[in-house]
């Protein structure tokens, strides 16, 4: 299927006449890249360890991402102090089978971070996002100090020529950006490409000089190998924070693939946005 038929038949997860074979009870879509393969798959309709294991049966098994001995960064928003039922992280169930599944694959070892918005240590614990990546057997990493970071080339930037990146993604071997799919008080919605600036130090620069140009500028530094956008708990107003339960619906969805633009473009879909709507989003995820 092509990208574009893609976007137009996942549309708000309208999914008959694309559905992946034998998913069983859960509703899926795929983007064909070769005959019996996808690289691109979205899911509707069970449990978040459920819909994840569903997209990467129809991308090919994380074994195709992840191969033994490598390192594996595991990057979830865990931006806010708030609890999993609030949708403004990303959901820790979603994240502890990632971690597993990249452990079973034959990762060495499997990091977990991110340069937090609210205080980190209350972010991780109270997200839930700590216990479970632990629990799974990953390493718990904090992103609040300076120190871990480190200045890189941005090698095809135009107005992001350099910035300070935290060790642990020089040092992955493996990438994969964990997201939720919620609302975002100045650009609508908050997805794959934003989630990315919390593997960042210097967050203020963006702001300060093209936000939007920046995000994609990043991209020319290292983009993630693999892309799972958690729409289990949608945040449908009030974002990136979230105010209470109530701006919360229970979307349960799901998409991963390995290009984090058209992975964006689905997942916007969802969100009922058109995917040449995107924008680059503002000073927190």
């Amino acid at each position: 299927m092509k990208r574009r038929d893609f976007l137009m038949k996942s549309a708000g997860l309208g999914l008959a006449g694309a559905l992946i074979p034998n998913f069983g009870g859960l509703n899926a879509v795929g983007l064909t890249a070769e005959e019996g393969q996808y690289d691109l798959a979205a899911v509707r309709g069970g449990e978040a360890p459920d819909m994840f294991a569903k997209a990467m049966e129809a991308l090919g098994g994380m074994d195709k991402f992840v191969k033994s001995g490598q390192k594996v960064l595991v990057k979830p928003n865990i931006g806010w102090d708030v609890p999993p039922e609030r949708a403004a992280n990303t959901n820790p169930e979603l994240v502890s089978r990632i971690i597993k599944s990249c452990l079973d694959a034959g990762a060495s070892e499997v990091v977990v971070f991110d340069h937090t918005c609210d205080q980190w240590d209350r972010c991780y614990r109270n997200s839930k996002l700590e216990d479970a990546a632990r629990t799974a057997g990953a390493k718990v990493i904090p992103g609040n100090n300076e120190s871990f970071y480190r200045e890189v080339s941005v090698p095809n930037g135009r107005r992001l020529k350099s910035t300070k990146v935290h060790r642990e993604l020089l040092e992955a071997d493996v990438f994969i950006n964990v997201p939720i799919l919620k609302h975002h008080g100045s650009t609508t919605v908050s997805l794959a490409m934003k989630n990315l600036m919390g593997v960042v130090w210097d967050r203020g620069y963006y702001h300060g000089n093209d936000l939007s140009q920046c995000i994609a500028d990043f991209l020319t530094y290292r983009k993630p190998d693999l892309n799972i956008i958690d729409g289990y708990r949608m945040l449908t107003r009030n974002g990136p924070r979230g105010v209470s339960v109530s701006d919360v619906v229970d979307l349960r969805a799901l998409i991963a693939g390995k290009d984090i633009v058209a992975v964006d473009a689905a997942a916007t879909m969802m969100f009922g946005e058109k995917p040449e709507n995107i924008k680059a989003h503002q000073n927190c995820k």
